[in-house]
């Protein structure tokens, strides 16, 4: 007899993709930041109204880019999501996990994690 609730073991269909910034030198918490988002509406209709950046040293330049705020808060809120560590030979830019059908990266996604990268190649 087949069990009609299986577990979701095995392959998932879920994505993320990884901008690594090779910086052996800055590997410490300084370099940890996080968007923090205010949103408007439920669900699916929920917009991002407003960007904070919640970390280290980077976080607080990154809060003094309004550029780079508008340009996130024109994304959705899976989009708006972004994470920044220090790894062991570098620091890592990464969003949510997506699934196979919504996995991809816009071009203004790439410019938002490439004006990332330069705050952290800059310091």
């Amino acid at each position: 007899m087949q069990d009609p609730n299986p577990l979701p073991w095995g392959a998932q269909d879920r994505y993320q993709a990884h901008f690594i910034v090779r910086n052996t030198d800055k590997t410490n918490d300084e370099y940890s930041a996080k968007t923090s988002l205010t949103t408007k509406g439920h669900f699916s209709s929920k917009k991002v109204i407003g960007v904070k950046w919640v970390g280290g040293k980077l976080a607080s330049a990154l809060n003094d880019d309004t550029k780079l705020t508008k340009m996130i808060i024109k994304q959705s809120v899976k989009d708006a999501s972004i994470w920044v560590d220090p790894t062991e030979n570098g620091v890592r830019i990464y969003g949510k996990w997506k699934n196979g059908h919504e996995f991809g990266i816009t071009h203004e996604l790439f410019e938002i994690y490439d004006k990332i990268a330069s705050y952290i190649t800059k310091s």
